[in-house]
C-alpha cells in the first residue's frame, strides 16, 4: 500500500486534468475535481496491483466500492477503475488513467 501514498494528479493530456486522489497512510483516500465540483472520499486496500476503494462520500452520490487495478512507475501511476460501483474490476491497463505524483 505504501507505493500509493500521495498525491496523483491528472496532466493535461488526461480526459480529466486536475483530477487529483490522495491516498494516506491510514487507508483513506480523497479526490478532488475542481472543473466540476467535485469531491469524493473513502476507504482503499491494495492487493499486490489491484485496489479497491470504497467511496463513503461523492458530491453526485456515488457511491460504493470501485475496483481496479494499478502500476507504479517512478511518479507515474497508472490506474484502470471500474465505471461504476460493484462493477467488475478491469483486467488490464489498457484504459488506465494516468497520474502525475505531486505530493508525498
Amino acid at each position: 500500500m505504501t507505493i500509493l501514498i500521495g498525491k496523483w494528479m491528472q496532466g493535461v493530456s488526461q480526459p480529466y486534468p486536475g483530477l487529483w486522489f490522495e491516498f494516506k497512510e491510514d487507508g483513506t483516500f480523497r479526490a478532488e475535481y475542481d472543473a466540476m465540483g467535485i469531491v469524493s472520499g473513502g476507504t482503499y486496500t491494495v492487493t499486490e496491483n489491484q485496489i479497491d476503494m470504497d467511496q463513503t462520500e461523492h458530491t453526485f452520490g456515488l457511491v460504493g466500492k470501485f475496483r481496479g487495478i494499478f502500476a507504479v512507475e517512478g511518479d507515474l501511476l497508472k490506474m484502470a477503475v471500474a465505471s461504476g460501483s460493484e462493477q467488475p474490476r478491469p483486467t488490464d491497463l489498457s484504459e488506465a488513467r494516468l497520474y502525475d505524483k505531486v505530493s508525498g
